[in-house]
């Protein structure tokens, strides 16, 4: 007699059209369930269009026919929200005063970081008018769904990504709304859209301390920011003003982290701190958070950003700043 893990174990074989990932991590599965001769299986139809409910009733209908003793399976669908269903342990906010230091890139540095390192992991695109992440990850399709819901595109390692530019009929057409609107679109990227399971959902925010950050600290149980700046000196005094309003707003600062810190000659390798000296410890000081990371400026990502394969990178200075931010959230437990 087939057993429920059994059955669970089948369907976590089944991926989800539109979003590549199975119906257990998608946390689609409201019951599953033997009796008799009989598989009882009740799927959620959020984000579903009608022509995926009948491809997943078909496929999943073949994949219990090598179950002993399953004779007949029934499926049905119930009407849930994207928002009753999404379980999602961490939810972490970069973040800076300032434009230009590079928010999106550590947001994408530590997604791959902790995607390679079997995490599931989402990105939510908050800087609704100046998108970057789907061209660092070469995401250029538009989610699918349904009234119900959005699915996510999944990046090459498995990273769901929303961004308003995944929905613009061309990436380089300009959002011109005001902050409501903002911050209803991020609200709406939280809520409708189908996240499923994710150990974390990093969220990435404009520079400044005005609508959207203030949409994602009131409106999200954020587990934390982590604060990115360059060594300039007027880029540090701009993100002191993030500092202090994760603080007012009495939101965990998990770390800090200096972009752009130094470049590497290579022929020698001497370190030119080309925008000044650093500001690393002292911004850690005023955060009262640890530095997690410096890093530098290379041409080799800002290629690899440029055509869409930033999950291609890898180097000694990003696998550092991944374990000090694994280390940094367990101290946050």
């Amino acid at each position: 007699m087939t057993t429920e893990d059994q059955l669970r174990e089948k369907l976590d074989d089944v991926l989800v059209p539109g979003s590549m990932r199975s119906l257990i991590k998608m946390n689609l599965i409201r019951n599953a369930s033997v009796s008799d001769d009989k598989a009882n299986i009740t799927l959620s139809s959020a984000a579903l269009n009608s022509g995926t409910q009948e491809w997943l009733k078909a496929k999943i209908t073949d994949s219990m026919k090598g179950l002993p003793g399953i004779k007949k399976t029934t499926i049905d669908f119930v009407d849930i929200k994207p928002r009753e269903l999404n379980e999602i342990k961490h939810v972490v906010a970069i973040m800076s005063g300032k434009g230009g230091v590079g928010k999106s890139l550590v947001t994408s540095l530590i997604a791959v970081s902790l995607a390679r390192r079997g995490y599931e992991v989402g990105i939510l695109d908050a800087d609704i008018t100046g998108p970057s992440i789907p061209r660092m990850f070469g995401i250029s399709g538009r989610p699918v769904g349904s009234d119900s819901g959005i699915l996510p595109p999944l990046s090459h390692l498995g990273i769901s990504v929303m961004s308003i530019n995944l929905l613009l009929p061309n990436e380089d057409d300009a959002v011109i709304w005001r902050g409501p609107l903002i911050g209803k679109t991020i609200t709406q990227f939280w809520e409708d859209v189908l996240w499923g399971k994710l150990d974390y959902l990093l969220i990435d925010l404009p520079p400044g301390t005005a609508d959207a950050p203030l949409t994602v600290m009131q409106m999200l149980p954020l587990s934390g920011v982590v604060v990115v700046f360059s060594p300039q000196e007027l880029a540090a005094m701009v993100v002191r003003k993030a500092v202090r309003m994760a603080k007012q707003m009495s939101v965990p600062i998990i770390g800090v982290v200096e972009n752009m810190s130094y470049f590497t000659i290579p022929d020698s390798g001497k370190r030119i701190e080309l925008f000044g000296k650093s500001k690393a410890q002292e911004m850690a000081k005023a955060a009262d958070a640890p530095l997690l990371g410096q890093l530098p400026i290379d041409p080799e990502l800002a290629r690899l950003c440029d055509d869409g394969n930033i999950e291609r990178y890898d180097s000694q200075e990003m696998d550092s700043f991944a374990d000090a931010f694994l280390k940094a959230m367990s101290a946050k437990e």
